[in-house]
Order: C-alpha cells, then sequence, then structure tokens
C-alpha cells in the first residue's frame, strides 16, 4: 500500500466526513459519494414519509422524526477537537439538542475542515468490485456510480479506480421488521419508525409500538399526546437496566413486557401470554439492517469476503476491516450502544493510518483468530449474533479505549465516559424527563 493512496468514501454523514477529515491529514485523496444534495446523512431531516411503502426504507433517505433529540449530551457528542458545546450563536442551546442543531454541527464540521469540496453530491455508488486491469497486478477497486441528471433522473454508470474503499453508508435506512403470525389478514395499518415523522396521522387512535430501545421510546411518548391509547410490546428483557412497569407517567401508555405471538382477523393482537388488544395500528420500532448493494454480487470476490448474517457484517477485525480484503476495504460507523462520532473519528484515524503504512494491522491468519475469538466468546455468553457490533456488552469503553491506543491517543477521556454512564442511568431512572432536569 502506498503512503498515499486515492480512497473512495461512500457517504457523507457523519462517519464519512470523519474518515474524510482522517483520510486527508494522514495524507491520502479522498473522494466521498453522497447520493443527497447535501452532508450529514440520517441527521438531515426529510418532512415527508413515504407512505407508498410505510414498512420499507421507500424513497426517503433519512429516519429521523420531528421531535428527536439527541440521548446524549452534546458534550460527549463531539468529535477529539472540534467540541459540539453550546455557545451564543447555537440555535438550540439545550444539552439534549434537537437533531437540527446536530446537523448544524456536521456542517460547521464540514466547513471548517473544507471538507465540502470532496463530496461528490447526488452520486450514488451502484457497485465496488476488485480490479487488476492496472496492468501491474496490483489491486485496485473500480467504483462504479450514476449521478443525479438536473432532470432529476439518474445518469448512465460511471466507473473509477481507487486504491481503497471505506464504507461510512450508515444503518438506518433498511428497516427490520418484526415478524407476526397471521398479520396478513389484519385489517389494522402497519409503518416502520423509519417512515414515522409526527404524531398527527395517529390522533384518537389504539396504537402497538413494537421495540423499545431509544425510538421507541421517543415514540410512544410522542404519540400519547393524541392517540386513545399506546401499548408498548417489547422483548422480556427490558434495555439499558430499566425496570419493566407498566408505569409511564401518561395514563394510555402501557408498557408489555412479552412481544406479539399473532394478530386476527378481526383486528386484535394477541400476547405471548394470551392476553389481546385491538389496534389500529401496527409501529414497528424494531431497527433496521445493515444493508451494502454496491458490494459486489454472488461472482464477486467481495461477496465471499464480508456478507451480512443476522445484522452481523462478517467476518471484521474489530468491526473495521474484513480480514480477507484489509486495508483495502474498511468499514467506519458499524457499531452501536456507544459514543458515535466519537467512534467515527478513532476508527478513521485507526483506518487512515493503516492505509499509510504508519501503523500496521496482524497478519490476515492473526485477524481471522481474533474474529474466531470475538465470535465463539459472544456464543459462550449466549449474545444474540445480531448484537455482534453492540458495544453496550461487556467491559465499557474497552473497544473504544483500544482503537484509541492503536492510534496513539491513549485511553478516551474519563470525562466523556462518566457523562456516558450517567446518561444511560438517568434513562432508565426517568425516560420522560432525563433530558430536561
Amino acid at each position: 500500500m502506498p503512503s498515499c493512496s486515492r480512497v473512495a468514501v461512500i457517504g457523507a454523514g457523519a462517519a464519512g466526513l470523519a474518515a474524510a477529515r482522517e483520510l486527508r491529514r494522514e495524507g491520502h485523496a479522498p473522494v466521498v459519494f453522497e447520493r443527497a444534495a447535501a452532508v450529514g446523512g440520517t441527521w438531515r431531516y426529510a418532512a415527508a414519509e413515504d407512505a407508498a411503502d410505510p414498512l420499507g426504507a421507500g424513497g426517503a433517505h433519512s429516519s429521523l422524526y420531528a421531535s428527536l433529540r439527541t440521548n446524549l449530551p452534546r458534550e460527549s457528542m463531539g468529535f477529539l477537537d472540534f467540541p459540539f458545546v453550546a455557545g451564543r450563536s447555537s440555535a438550540d442551546p439545550r444539552r439534549f439538542p434537537g437533531h437540527p442543531e446536530v446537523l448544524r454541527y456536521l456542517e460547521a464540521f464540514a466547513r471548517r475542515f473544507d471538507l465540502l469540496g470532496l463530496v461528490r453530491f447526488e452520486t450514488e455508488v451502484v457497485s465496488v468490485r476488485r480490479s487488476r486491469d492496472d496492468g501491474a497486478g496490483a489491486a485496485g477497486w473500480r467504483v462504479s456510480y450514476r449521478s443525479r441528471r438536473p432532470d432529476g433522473g439518474g445518469g448512465e454508470p460511471e466507473e473509477e479506480v481507487f486504491d481503497a474503499v471505506v464504507v461510512c453508508n450508515g444503518h438506518f435506512t433498511e428497516p427490520r421488521v418484526a415478524a407476526i403470525a397471521g398479520v396478513h389478514c389484519w385489517p389494522g395499518k402497519q409503518m416502520h419508525s423509519h417512515s414515522y415523522r409526527v404524531p398527527d396521522p395517529f390522533r384518537g387512535q389504539v396504537v402497538m409500538v413494537i421495540g423499545y430501545q431509544p425510538s421507541g421510546m421517543d415514540i410512544s411518548r410522542d404519540i400519547a399526546g393524541v392517540a386513545k391509547e399506546v401499548h408498548v410490546a417489547m422483548r422480556s428483557e427490558p434495555p439499558y437496566q430499566m425496570h419493566t412497569t407498566t408505569a409511564t407517567g401518561h395514563a394510555n401508555l402501557w408498557l408489555h413486557s412479552c412481544t406479539i405471538e399473532r394478530a386476527e382477523e378481526d383486528g386484535s393482537l394477541v400476547f405471548q401470554d394470551g392476553s389481546k388488544i385491538k389496534a389500529d395500528v401496527v409501529l414497528h420500532c424494531t431497527g433496521y439492517k445493515y444493508n451494502f448493494p454496491f458490494l459486489g454480487d454472488s461472482d464477486d470476490e467481495l461477496a465471499g469476503a464480508i456478507s451480512v448474517d443476522d445484522n452481523r457484517v462478517g467476518p471484521l477485525y474489530k468491526h473495521v476491516f474484513p480480514p480477507m480484503l484489509a486495508p483495502h476495504v474498511s468499514f467506519i460507523g458499524l457499531p452501536f450502544r456507544t459514543i458515535p462520532f466519537l467512534v467515527f473519528q478513532l476508527q478513521s484515524k485507526w483506518v487512515a493510518g493503516v492505509l499509510s503504512g504508519r501503523l500496521e494491522l496482524p497478519s490476515q491468519e492473526a485477524m481471522m483468530r481474533d474474529v474466531d475469538a470475538f465470535y465463539s466468546d459472544m456464543e459462550a455468553r449466549g449474545c444474540a449474533k445480531r448484537r455482534t457490533h453492540d458495544l453496550g456488552q461487556g467491559n465499557p469503553f474497552e473497544y473504544e479505549d483500544w482503537v484509541a491506543e492503536q492510534c496513539g491517543l491513549g485511553r478516551m477521556e474519563g470525562w466523556r465516559k462518566g457523562m456516558f454512564v450517567a446518561t444511560c442511568k438517568n434513562l432508565a431512572d426517568r425516560p420522560d424527563s432525563y433530558r430536561d432536569e
């Protein structure tokens, strides 16, 4: 790998911006492909939901709802050397600001480090494939992309060859939907939180929310202000060590610590314990699938080196490098239940240093042994495969500290860890008010 590489970065959300900045700082030449018309990724709010496909990704690029606020304090969210703090010019100075403030922060980050000129807007990557057409046998990556025409249509695909590819396309666009027996005969409406924007359409209705991770918590309370009843079905193990209770602070909002077993033609939804509720709407707050439609096909080397199985992207060394393709292909931003912008920056620093040769990776065999040991440990602890990229398991901040040390930064700051832990506790104790007390 040469000391300076031409690198394709897929996505100009927070992860892609962090990657572009760190790659250029290391001396590389990043080119960022972004299908939207501006930076921000999932933090760029789109007001109109796609009513034609309420359970799918549809045409919406963002999964934000209008009332969304951060669930971490702004100070802990910021990049290492670009603080996210409230100042006199802040439009939303709250410690847990709304999503427009986060977008303003990312836009300011892109301007401050002159990243906008690196981004090809309204340009969607169609495929990434191995290329050895340079006559010297050197590995390259052929990136095929399509730019939007002035009339809104898609142009003809074009191709360029890069030394490396960094995948930063996020994981909040391909909805996961709960499987409910008999739902095809159920007369009510279904939608996914990806399509949810405002509570008004649910006025006077009985709504069943499936899932009680942050989006389920927020949306159920949002809807409770206008709905007749809101019921939340969740797995028996509550998130964030929350003690399951039917007390929610809302007279028309109930939590059920069991899942839905089946739907019936009379409009009833039957829980595992046999109880039932007639509902007008099922709202799936069930998360998202990792999806990389541009990564090869069944005959391509990429397809054999990387796959998604029950939301496990693998095999990946430390959630970033596929051992068979490292360091030419890497992923930024897969982990969840962490401090995302910080992890994006740490991973990006690591990738940039490895590509320049300043930092070294273990051998392919050693990386695979590490991956296998990680998977075996998860299985021994009874962790579901879908939790592979969940950093909330095991020792707190072990991963973040490890990556930081690889980059020569030392461990993550203590104040940031303390703020994260305190916020998780406050969320568990006071889900309705923790952001404002």
